[in-house]
């Protein structure tokens, strides 16, 4: 598949001679790629490195921040189940802590597609910062439900408010970079979140040792105040977030000058042309829709997710309960326990997202990763030793977890047009329905 790629990559490279020109109809008037294409001002490699510096710390940051968050607001409920919440709202009765699991991914399936429509017409900034800012806000009101069917209720509505927030930053980052730049990105995005849920296990235990203040018990100050720093991140991340390279002239909400001259947009937007010939966004119709759809390659790689994160939801929402409940670790070790194989994890997909790109390789990766999974998951089943077992969480969590931005990755370098890389994400809908 690699060798597929440079192949494709030098058939591109190869068709973006003078006589090349792109419909510059749909970029911003000061934008003129094909005067770009047509100077090479994009093979300026001094120039280019600092405009990709550019991007990568104004971007790659605040999204991971937000990824982060939306994470720990998402997979939080099993350390509040054993803080406190199940006992107070009788989560524990039956089905109950599983309904308020599942119920979250019903709206996250079917709001999936439409928020990243929004995501296109809004802008990136207002869109991600405004379902930042309202998961946070209905996070908070987590905090002060008083029965297990109010809990539901906000777990609805909190699937659809972030279900267009992971597949938007990975589309978001996509249009900026390159197809053998974009892994590296992708995982670091990635790793800021993994990291944040790795250590949220911390957080959980610092708020629950206050106990009951203002008349709320210590569970309940959990959500209000990752709701508040979830809200906050929502904020600066509508303040601060770019929109696509074809819309990077103008303005910010709060800034009077674009983030990139109209000469750095048009070598960004060169670069795009001449690795995949799509920096030119297609226009949301019906037709490009269904023609996106009726790609079978498309769906190969939603089947991928869907393998993929079977195991990630399940150490998401049940490893403090595997650990508290089968390995007979106390609640305190429990929050502590959970901690390491996050941080090695997050350590893990940066690395071979470098390397991945360095060495052009998608497909083994995520093939040797699996088996790694897999080992993981036979010592956590069937090893006597606790300590045997507790490795194993580290193996199927790395693995499970770098798997995540290499097969973005892998997808991002076979569907070259942007169009059929915003169709896909409708398919992700795979990914969460084993729950």
């Amino acid at each position: 598949m690699a060798a597929d790629n440079k192949h494709e990559a030098v058939r591109i490279e190869n068709t973006l001679g003078k006589e090349h020109t792109v419909d510059e109809s749909h970029l911003d008037q000061n934008i003129h790629l094909n005067d770009a294409i047509q100077a090479e001002i994009d093979k300026d490699e001094k120039r280019v490195r600092k405009i990709i510096r550019k991007v990568d710390f104004r971007m790659v940051p605040i999204l991971g921040l937000l990824y982060m968050w939306a994470l720990i607001d998402r997979v939080n409920l099993p350390n509040i189940q054993i803080a406190g919440m199940g006992k107070e709202l009788e989560t524990t009765k039956g089905n109950r802590y599983t309904l308020v699991t599942m119920i979250f991914f019903v709206t996250y399936i079917l709001f999936d597609y439409p928020s990243n429509i929004a995501l296109r017409k809004f802008g990136a900034a207002k869109w991600l910062g405004f379902i930042g800012t309202a998961w946070g806000c209905l996070t908070i009101a987590m905090g002060f439900v008083q029965s297990w069917k109010t809990l539901l209720v906000c777990r609805v509505i909190f699937g659809a408010l972030e279900a267009g927030m992971a597949p938007g930053c990975i589309y978001l980052l996509g249009a900026w970079y390159t197809r053998y730049e974009v892994q590296k990105r992708f995982a670091a995005w990635a790793c800021i979140g993994v990291f944040g849920s790795g250590i949220s296990s911390a957080l959980v235990y610092g708020i629950t040792t206050i106990g009951r203040v203002g008349g709320l018990n210590a569970w309940r100050w959990i959500f209000i105040i990752e709701g508040l720093v979830s809200a906050a991140v929502g904020i600066v991340a509508g303040i601060i977030l770019i929109d696509f390279p074809d819309r990077a002239t103008r303005p910010g909400i709060f800034f009077k000058k674009g983030f990139l001259t109209p000469e750095e947009a048009a070598i960004v937007l060169a670069r795009i042309e001449r690795d995949r010939a799509d920096a030119v966004p297609e226009p949301f119709t019906r037709r490009n829709v269904l023609r996106a759809l009726s790609d079978w390659k498309m769906w190969q790689f939603p089947f991928l997710l869907f393998c993929n994160n079977l195991t990630v939801y399940s150490f998401s929402y049940f490893l403090p309960i595997i650990l508290h409940g089968s390995m007979n670790y106390s609640t305190k070790m429990t929050y502590f326990l959970t901690i390491p194989p996050y941080v090695c994890a997050s350590v893990w997909m940066f690395a071979i997202g470098c390397l991945n790109d360095r060495l052009k390789v998608r497909g083994p990766t995520i093939i040797v990763q699996s088996l790694i999974i897999t080992l993981g998951i036979c010592l956590m089943a069937f090893a006597s030793n606790a300590g045997a077992r507790y490795f194993g969480v580290f193996l199927a969590v790395g693995g499970t977890n770098s798997n995540i931005p290499t097969i973005y990755g892998y997808q991002h370098n076979n569907l070259s047009k942007c169009m059929s890389r915003l169709s896909r994400r409708v398919d992700q809908v795979l990914r969460v329905i084993p729950w």
